[in-house]
Order: C-alpha cells, then sequence, then structure tokens
C-alpha cells in the first residue's frame, strides 16, 4: 500500500522524456509529480522543457508536417501530461537518497519529497562557447545551433555557407550532415589537427563542399537578426578575420544533468550519463529509472528521449505493483 504523505512516482525533469514519462505513468494512475526545474546557466542555458526551449523550429518530430517551435512543443506536453492528473513543480532536486525506500529527494527551497520511485529525466546541456550574441542569436531563432540534425535541414539554411565548430566525431557528424544542404561547410577548430576518428574526418573531406580553418576561435558572432558572420582569432598569431556565415554549429559536446545525483548511489559512466541496464530505464538501483539526454549520449533526439520516457513509465508501473505500491 502508499501512504498519502509519499508519493508513488516522483519525474525529476520536464523535457521530452520526463512529461512523456508522466503521460504514461498518470494514465496509469500513478499520480506523477513532475519536477520541472528552474532556468539556470548548467553551464549553458538551462530551462524548464528542456534543449528544446531553445529550439525555435523543429520539422522532425512525428505528427507536425508543417513543424512546431519547441516552446509550444513542450507546453502541449505539459498540458497533455496534466490533463490525466499530472501534478507539476517548478523546484530543481538538489539531492537524492535513494539508500532507503521509500526515497528522499531534497529541493532547492530544502524541502524533503517522498517518493516509492523515481524517473530520472534532467536531460544533458549543450556545451556552449560562451559569447553573448552567440546565446542571443542561438535563443532567438538567429542561426546559431547546438544541433546541425535538429536544425540542419531547416530552408534558412540550404545552399548557404555554415561553419562547424568542433574536433571530435560528433562534430564531424554534424558537419558531414550539413554538406548536403550547405554551400560550404567550414569546420573550425583551435588546433592543427582533428581528434576526430580517421574515418569520420574522410567522411567530411570527401565531401566537395567540406573546408577546414585550422588555429582559429570564434571570439564574436556577427549580426543583428540574424547571423551573418564570426569574428575568427588565430591562436598562434592572434590575427582576427571575419568568415561571412548564415549558420553556426557548436559542436564541442555536452554535459548531462547528472550533478544532483552525486553520492546518491546511482551509477554514471566516466562522462556523467546514468548507466542503464541492457535496453531498459532500469538503473542499478531499485525503484529509479532513467530516460533521455541524461542516459543517452548517442542520438539525443526529442523523438528518442520522448521513446525512452515511455519505457521509464512502464518500468516504474511494472516494479511498483511488484512491490505492492498502488
Amino acid at each position: 500500500m502508499s501512504d498519502a504523505s509519499t508519493h508513488k512516482l516522483v519525474i525529476i525533469g520536464s523535457g521530452p522524456a520526463g512529461w512523456t514519462a508522466a503521460i504514461y505513468a498518470a494514465r496509469a494512475q500513478l499520480a506523477p509529480v513532475v519536477y520541472t526545474g528552474v532556468p539556470k546557466q548548467d553551464p549553458g542555458p538551462v530551462l524548464p522543457g528542456g534543449q528544446l526551449m531553445l529550439t525555435t523550429e523543429v520539422e522532425n518530430y512525428p505528427g507536425f508536417p508543417e513543424g512546431v517551435t519547441g516552446q509550444a512543443m513542450m507546453a502541449d506536453f505539459q498540458k497533455q501530461a496534466e490533463r490525466f492528473g499530472t501534478t507539476s513543480v517548478m523546484n530543481d532536486i538538489v539531492r537524492c537518497d535513494f539508500s532507503k525506500r521509500p526515497f528522499t529527494l531534497t529541493t532547492d527551497e530544502g524541502n524533503h519529497v517522498r517518493a516509492h520511485a523515481v524517473i530520472l529525466a534532467t536531460g544533458a546541456t549543450a556545451n556552449w562557447l560562451g559569447l553573448p550574441n552567440e546565446m542571443r542569436l542561438a535563443t532567438s531563432g538567429g542561426g546559431v545551433s547546438a544541433c546541425a540534425v535538429c536544425d540542419g535541414a531547416l530552408p534558412t539554411f540550404r545552399n548557404q555557407p555554415l561553419a562547424v565548430v568542433g574536433g571530435g566525431d560528433t562534430a564531424m557528424e554534424e558537419a558531414t550532415y550539413l554538406t548536403k544542404f550547405g554551400s560550404a561547410v567550414y569546420i573550425i577548430h583551435r588546433r592543427d589537427s582533428l581528434r576526430a576518428s580517421k574515418i569520420m574526418q574522410r567522411r567530411f573531406f570527401d565531401r566537395p563542399n567540406a573546408k577546414a580553418l585550422w588555429n582559429k576561435v570564434v571570439v564574436d558572432v556577427i549580426g543583428e537578426g540574424h547571423i551573418e558572420g564570426v569574428l575568427l582569432e588565430d591562436t598562434i598569431t592572434k590575427q582576427r578575420s571575419r568568415l561571412d556565415v548564415k549558420g553556426l554549429f557548436i559542436a564541442i559536446g555536452h554535459t548531462p544533468a547528472t550533478r544532483f545525483l552525486a553520492g546518491s548511489g546511482v551509477k554514471l559512466d566516466e562522462s556523467g550519463y546514468v548507466v542503464l541496464a541492457n535496453r531498459s530505464s532500469y538503473t542499478n538501483v531499485p525503484g529509479v529509472f532513467a530516460a533521455g539526454d541524461l542516459a543517452d549520449s548517442q542520438y539525443r533526439q526529442a523523438v528518442t528521449a520522448a521513446g525512452m520516457g515511455c519505457q521509464a513509465a512502464l518500468d516504474a508501473e511494472r516494479w511498483l505493483a511488484a512491490e505492492g505500491v498502488h
């Protein structure tokens, strides 16, 4: 049985994974409580609703043939979850005690929340350069993005010069994808060689519109309503130059939002992502599940995060039933 002071299920995070988990859990009459988080910089912009809140146009999510803004999509996810009885709380969970059940979660205001089961869905944040104009244009739909696969096919980037900042496999994958659309795609890298695998480099440089700018860093993003170019600085000579581009894609990695799990006992990999059991949502702690980008360093798409949220809710429902919590 479940006592009234302990929630059956708490979901931490309010992106596609968290809200999808809430929809499934609410329909299963688990009365889920979603802790949405609060806006902050950690290390990039973190908003309730996840990274889609920084995406102006979403064209690759099934069911939206004309596209949809990330903000509108997340608002609809929330409405759908709340329609079935989900409770939303705009607080951060800053500490988790999973050593005994019911679990105890601590909010940013110092309140303690008890739960029989928990779904972790706080996602990951893209690493940004930290330039004021970069963030202004990223949040306004001005042609700066941290996901080429999400945004690169938009009409605004077609047949235009584009730039990717980074030097790893992700940067190569993003840049290669963009060569399908851009008139020229520049890799901007602070050194004279890439750390990406040779095969990923070859795939990019085999494209006729692939270009590299070595020993360069972006020190400013130029443009008012939309990006017009970037200001580059040579890491050796310190000489500055302008590169005219109509799109800038930052591919310098992601940071999973898992610092609040320090000391909780939940197993993380060397990069800080939650480790899952096989293809399930089960963590190493019974009753604690995970979904979305905090457990996915590979795909990082809204649709895959939503699918993982569905898995987590189904796994949590079955686990609670087996534990006799109803």
